[in-house]
C-alpha cells in the first residue's frame, strides 16, 4: 500500500501550513475528480508546482461526482492514493463539498490553479465563482497553458481499468476487516434461524441442438437433448441459506402438480423446514428456458400471477408469528405471495423489532422495492431501484441516497450485474456509499446470483452488523453463482475457498 502520510484534511493542513498572513511559503491549489490521473493531469499539476512553494491537490468525494451514471470509477481512497503517489505533490484533500468553494475559503491558497480549457473560451459561472472568492483574500487565478485536452470520461470508455482487487483492500483496511474476521463471520452461521417467505419457482432448463429454420415460415427447429429442472426464486434463496450453515424455515406457496413434488423433494433434502400451501387451482411456477448452446432461445412460463387467496395469506401469517427466529427475509417476485394488501397485513403482524430483509426481483412483473420500509436490509437491481424512484438518470451513488431516504431502510444493496454493486448505509462510522466490482472469474451461468448474494449478505449483516464485510461474503457468493451452471445453492466452504483465492491474490499483487 503506498505511504499515505500526504493525504490530510483542511484543519491538519492548517495547522502544517499556516494562515495566509502568517505563512512563509507560497501554496497553490489545484482541484479536480482525477478519476484517471492522464498525461494533462500530469502537466497541470507540474505547472502548478513550478508556481508556488507548496502544491496541495484536492479532490471530489466520491457523492458529489456526476459525470456518468456510474462514475467514479476509481473510489475517493484510492483516487488520494494515486496522487499521493506524484512527488511533485505535496498535500492531497478530499473535498466534501459539491464545489470547492469552502474549502478555497479555509484554505486560502496564494494561487488556485485552473486548466487552460477554463479560461480558452470566456469563464464558466463556476469558475467565475471561484475566482471572486480567491480574489477576495488577495490571491490569484492561474490557468496552466496546454494544448490537448485530455478526457478522464472519454479514457475510461475505451476501457475500464481492473482495479477489483484495490477497491478491495481499501474498503477492508479502511473498515478494519480481516479475512479471518470474514472467516469467524461464517462460522456463527449456524448459530441463526431464518425464517423466509417468498414466490417458489422452478427453472427448467430445455438443452437442444439447432437445426435450422422453415424456409415457409419464420420458425426455428431445434433438436432436443435433455431437460434439468432446478429450485429457484424464493426456494433457492432458502437453500443458499441452509447451504450457508443456518437453520431455515421456508413458507410458499405451491400448485397440486409434479414440480410440487420435486420442490419438496430438494427441500427436505437439503434440511430445510418447508411450510408449503397447496392450491390446487394455481401451478407451481415454472420457468423453462430453451438453449441450443449457448444461446437462451426462448423461456416459455406456467405461471398465475393473481394474488393468493386470502385464507392462504392468513395461514402464512400466522405460521410466521407462531415461529422464534433470528432473521425474516422476503423474497418477492411479485408472483402472487406479495401484493399491496397482503404485505401490507404481513408488516403489521410480524415482530416490529425482528431483523428484516428484502429483495424485489421483478423482471416482467411489476413491483417496488419502496414497499418494504423500514427493513433492516434492502437488495434491488439497477433496474428496479431505478423504477422504484420513476429515475432513469442520476448517477448510482444519488440512486443510491434517495432509495436509502425514501425506504427509510438502514442498509442498502444495489446490485449492477458484471458491474458488482453499489451499497449504502445510514451508519455515520463508513462511507455514505461504497462500490465492489464483481469477483467473478470464468462465468458460466449468471442466473442465481442475485439469491446468492441475498442470502449471505443478510447472514452476514445480521451476525456482524457490517455491511463492508456483507457486500464482500455476498459478492463472493455471488460470484460462485456465477461460475457454475445452473441454480445450485452455494456452500460456505465454497464460498470460503474462493475468499482464500482472492486474500492470495490480494497478497501477490499489493
Amino acid at each position: 500500500m503506498i505511504n499515505n502520510k500526504k493525504i490530510s484534511n483542511v484543519k491538519n493542513l492548517l495547522k502544517t501550513i499556516g494562515s495566509l498572513k502568517l505563512r512563509s511559503k507560497k501554496i497553490i491549489l489545484c482541484h479536480g475528480v482525477f478519476d484517471v490521473v492522464h498525461p494533462g493531469h500530469i502537466r497541470h499539476l507540474l505547472y502548478a508546482k513550478n508556481k508556488a512553494d507548496i502544491l496541495v491537490v484536492s479532490l471530489t468525494a466520491d457523492r458529489f461526482i456526476k459525470k456518468g451514471i456510474y462514475r467514479p470509477h476509481i473510489p475517493e481512497d484510492i483516487r488520494a492514493l494515486n496522487l499521493s503517489a506524484f512527488e511533485m505533490v505535496d498535500y492531497v484533500l478530499i473535498d466534501n463539498h459539491e464545489k470547492p468553494n469552502e474549502l478555497i475559503k479555509s484554505l486560502q491558497p496564494n494561487y488556485f490553479a485552473k486548466g487552460f480549457e477554463y479560461g480558452s473560451s470566456g469563464l464558466p459561472i463556476a469558475t467565475k465563482e471561484e475566482k471572486k472568492i480567491v480574489e477576495s483574500y488577495g490571491g490569484k487565478m492561474i490557468f496552466t497553458p496546454g494544448d490537448i485536452v485530455y478526457s478522464s470520461t472519454k479514457l475510461l470508455d475505451y476501457s475500464l481499468p481492473n482495479i477489483h482487487l484495490e477497491k478491495l483492500a481499501v474498503l477492508m483496511k479502511k473498515n478494519k476487516i480481516s479475512f479471518d474476521f470474514l472467516r469467524k463471520i461464517i462460522k456463527k452461521f449456524s448459530k441463526q434461524k431464518v425464517f423466509i417467505i417468498g414466490d417458489t419457482i422452478v427453472d427448467t432448463y430445455t438443452r437442444t441442438n439447432f437445426i435450422g429454420g422453415q424456409t415457409k415460415t419464420p420458425t426455428f427447429s431445434v433438436l432436443y437433448q435433455d431437460k434439468k429442472n432446478y429450485v429457484g426464486g424464493a426456494a433457492v434463496v432458502a437453500l443458499h441459506l441452509k447451504a450457508a450453515g443456518a437453520k431455515v424455515e421456508f413458507s410458499t406457496v405451491l400448485g397440486n402438480d409434479e414440480l410440487k413434488n420435486f420442490v419438496k423433494k430438494n427441500l427436505l433434502k437439503a434440511g430445510v423446514k418447508l411450510h408449503a400451501e397447496i392450491d390446487s387451482q394455481r401451478p407451481t411456477t415454472n420457468k423453462n428456458l430453451i438453449i441450443s448452446k449457448n444461446y437462451r432461445l426462448l423461456k416459455i412460463d406456467t405461471i398465475d400471477n393473481r394474488p393468493i387467496r386470502d385464507d392462504i395469506a392468513k395461514k402464512m401469517i400466522a405460521r410466521a408469528k407462531r415461529n422464534k427466529f433470528d432473521c425474516l427475509i422476503f423474497s418477492d417476485f411479485r408472483h402472487g405471495i406479495f401484493n399491496k394488501l397482503s404485505l401490507d397485513i404481513f408488516l403489521k403482524t410480524l415482530p416490529k423489532k425482528i431483523f428484516k430483509v428484502a429483495d424485489s426481483q421483478v423482471a416482467s412483473r411489476w413491483g417496488n422495492i419502496l414497499e418494504f420500509k423500514n427493513f433492516d436490509l434492502i437488495t434491488p437491481n439497477e433496474r428496479e431501484a431505478r423504477f422504484s424512484l420513476a429515475d432513469q438518470d442520476s448517477t448510482v451513488g444519488n440512486l443510491c441516497y434517495q432509495l436509502l431516504k425514501k425506504s427509510k431502510c438502514k442498509n442498502l444493496i444495489i446490485k449492477l450485474s458484471e458491474r458488482g454493486l453499489f451499497a449504502s448505509t445510514n451508519n455515520k462510522k463508513i462511507a455514505n456509499y461504497f462500490s465492489l466490482d464483481s469477483f467473478a472469474k470464468n462465468i458460466s451461468d449468471p442466473v442465481g446470483a442475485g439469491d446468492a448474494l441475498l442470502a449471505y449478505s443478510s447472514l452476514t449483516l445480521k451476525v456482524s452488523n457490517s455491511l463492508v464485510a456483507a457486500t464482500i461474503i455476498g459478492s463472493i457468493a455471488a460470484a460462485c453463482e456465477c461460475e457454475i451452471d445452473g441454480n445450485e445453492p452455494i456452500n460456505s466452504s465454497l464460498v470460503l475457498k474462493k475468499m482464500n483465492e482472492i486474500e492470495k491474490q490480494l497478497n501477490f499483487s499489493l
